[in-house]
């Protein structure tokens, strides 16, 4: 018998922490080593930090700069391996993993769902095949009021796959606020639009639009639970890796790597 992979939940007090963890109780290959988070242990459930280090996986749903920190500390002592949900990154934030990366297995993603990474794979597609002359491409996302980043993580993957289809850098083609007179629209232009409010668990649109037709891929997420399914696979999958950044494209062996 296959012994269970070991996971530590970060962040477990949290909406999406909260989630991962009875996804992964439920899961019969993995073994709940407990959570943490800014209570720290002696809460029923909780965990110190010393004593998820000792997990095989660590899956963490907390902030982005908690993530980085976690990061570092797992690369000083080779493990354990990450899984990954945190969004809102800063540029020192993702220097910081991609060095934890030459040490240790990460699986970052900014969104665990098998359906929403069918659909950047669909958004690239269509980038390279609808030409930026004469097909505008808008990304539009919503999400719940306790939201703290925006645009959220997804939306940012789906620009990062359309730009990928048009073989150019997002950050030379983004636009993400629009106030004022703007002029018109730039050509080749990726626009970023967001709404927050009430309970709303994540609804992403990308728009692809010409002078005589429009064209729109969509994903909405209907409960929190498969995004922790998704995490809780990225967990098995990750276990035992080689180090290395990795993504739920290659977690769903979407990737040509």
């Amino acid at each position: 018998m296959t012994t269970p992979v070991r996971i530590a939940v970060a962040g477990s007090s949290g909406r999406m922490g909260r989630a991962v963890t009875a996804a992964v109780a439920a899961d019969p290959a993995l073994a709940l080593l407990g959570g943490f988070g800014r209570t720290g242990g002696g809460v029923e459930g909780q965990i110190d930090l010393e004593t998820a280090l000792t997990a095989d996986v660590i899956i963490d749903f907390s902030t982005a700069s908690a993530a980085a920190a976690l990061a570092r500390r797992c690369a000083m002592r080779g493990g354990p391996s990450l899984v990954i949900g945190a969004t809102g990154f800063e540029a020192a934030d993702l220097v910081a993993l991609a060095e934890a990366a030459h040490r240790i297995a990460i699986v970052r993603s900014g969104n665990f769902s098998v359906g929403l990474n069918t659909l950047v794979g669909l958004v690239a597609r269509a980038a390279r095949s609808l030409p930026p002359e004469t097909w505008d491409i808008e990304i539009a996302e919503a999400h719940h009021r306790h939201k703290i980043d925006a645009p959220s993580g997804t939306a940012l993957m789906l620009g990062e796959a359309a730009a990928q289809g048009r073989n150019v850098p997002l950050q030379a083609v983004e636009r993400r606020v629009r106030d004022g007179i703007t002029g018109p629209r730039v050509a080749g232009e990726i626009g970023f639009a967001v709404l927050r409010g009430g309970g709303i668990v994540g609804e992403h649109s990308v728009v692809f639009a010409a002078e005589e037709e429009v064209l729109t891929l969509s994903h909405s997420a209907l409960s929190r639970d498969m995004f922790a399914r998704g995490a809780a696979a990225a967990a098995r999958w990750v276990a035992g890796r080689p180090p290395g950044a990795y993504d739920m494209q290659d977690v769903l062996g979407f990737s040509a790597a």
